[in-house]
């Protein structure tokens, strides 16, 4: 992915946020006038990137305050793996944009020697699907943005989509089904089709009587927040996605969300620290009301609670679908940074967020292997925790 970091008044930056005129590749740092009970005045740092991530940190103010807070008739007969994965766990995304990469098969052993319980894959690659088929690894699975408009316009297509992909492929442990990566607001030519996409999709699985094991979501990244600071005051940039929330909640189904607080501290390391970042603070940072942050993490996740809070979406859980650190390529992407950050969020995540405690979350590493054809920096080349070889990048553990 292609990054660029820019610095732009913050009336500006609330108007094309607004407007969805904020592209993936850039780097925002808002500061809004808040006192916190914190030694530093916190600026938020919104970073379109791979995935995006908006955040908190500090400058010296004295004083407190506490911060405002179409179905296709038809039936089938058949079983899936069963879900075995709890509600909180950690799984790894599996890009294949390399031209070295093991085969699907050589993947998937690596993935169970590993004890890694969970995968998402950005396509329904047909050799991935079989070489996971009895594994019992739960699977993340998108559908495309090239299918997306077909599938929002035709419930027909819908059906053949998931007859294909995920009938087909009874023995595979679907958890859940991803209609679109990033699209809202960063895509408003796609974003249109993303609901109806869901609607119809949901309309299919629940046809094949799977819509007890299957949920339907869209993942989206930092973007989708108009306002991310203080975390209290997290909103949606777009009135659409009020409507994508109520659709979660009639269906019991998770909202799917990239975090990356490491392109937050590349966006603003002069006032995020990287111990902040990197869940290694041994204090809280930030004061929001009754809520502390001692990490970057929660301070996101905590954001897009609060927004979907504010559009009737309380009782919807969020997964993190993306979340890393690069090992080399560019500003703070060592080996060093990433073990540190991706261990820590493993020992982390079951322990929730302030705005949730105890709700222990759901979340993905991204990714499984260093891929050579990604776009963009360098560092995009560099998220993997395995080499092709299937040599680790670094040593980490998931037990």
């Amino acid at each position: 992915m292609l990054e660029l970091e820019v610095q732009k008044p913050t009336a500006d930056i609330e108007t094309e946020a607004a407007a969805g005129m904020l592209s993936r590749a850039e780097s925002l740092v808002l500061a809004p006038e808040y006192d916190i009970s914190v030694p530093e005045k916190a600026a938020v740092v919104a970073d379109m990137t791979h995935s995006d991530s908006f955040e908190i940190i500090s400058s010296a103010t004295a004083g407190s305050v506490d911060l405002p807070v179409g179905t296709i008739d038809i039936s089938f007969s058949f079983s899936f793996s069963s879900c075995t994965l709890g509600v909180h766990g950690i799984g790894v995304c599996h890009g294949r944009l390399g031209d070295n990469l093991p085969s699907p098969s050589d993947a998937v052993a690596l993935y169970l020697s590993n004890n890694i319980a969970s995968m998402r894959i950005y396509w329904p690659d047909q050799n991935i699907l079989q070489a996971l088929s009895g594994s019992n690894i739960q699977l993340i699975l998108d559908v495309p943005r090239e299918n997306l408009q077909s599938i929002a316009s035709d419930p027909s297509a819908a059906h053949d989509w998931v007859q294909n992909n995920i009938v087909a492929f009874s023995g595979v442990s679907f958890r859940y089904i991803a209609v679109g990566n990033e699209l809202i607001p960063e895509h408003p030519d796609l974003a249109q089709y993303v609901l109806p996409a869901m609607q119809n999709i949901q309309g299919a699985i629940n046809a094949a009587g799977l819509q007890s094991q299957i949920k339907v979501s869209t993942a989206v990244s930092g973007n989708a927040l108009g306002q991310s600071y203080p975390p209290s005051a997290g909103v949606f940039a777009s009135d659409s996605m009020g409507s994508i929330v109520q659709f979660l909640a009639s269906n019991e189904a998770p909202l799917l969300f990239n975090v990356y607080p490491y392109f937050a501290y590349k966006g603003n390391s002069a006032q995020i620290s990287l111990d902040y970042a990197l869940f290694t603070s041994n204090s809280p940072v930030v004061h929001d009301g009754p809520f502390d942050y001692q990490n970057l993490f929660d301070a996101m996740v905590d954001a897009a609670y609060a927004a979907l809070e504010k559009v009737g979406g309380s009782n919807v859980r969020i997964v993190v679908s993306e979340s890393g650190w690069p090992s080399a390529g560019g500003f703070a992407a060592s080996v060093d940074n990433a073990r540190t950050y991706n261990q820590n969020l493993i020992g982390h995540v079951g322990q929730g967020t302030p705005r949730r405690p105890g709700s222990g979350i759901e979340a993905y590493i991204f990714a499984m292997f260093n891929e050579d054809q990604k776009d963009g920096e360098e560092t995009e080349r560099n998220f993997g925790l395995f080499y092709p070889n299937k040599q680790p990048v670094y040593p980490i553990s998931f037990t």
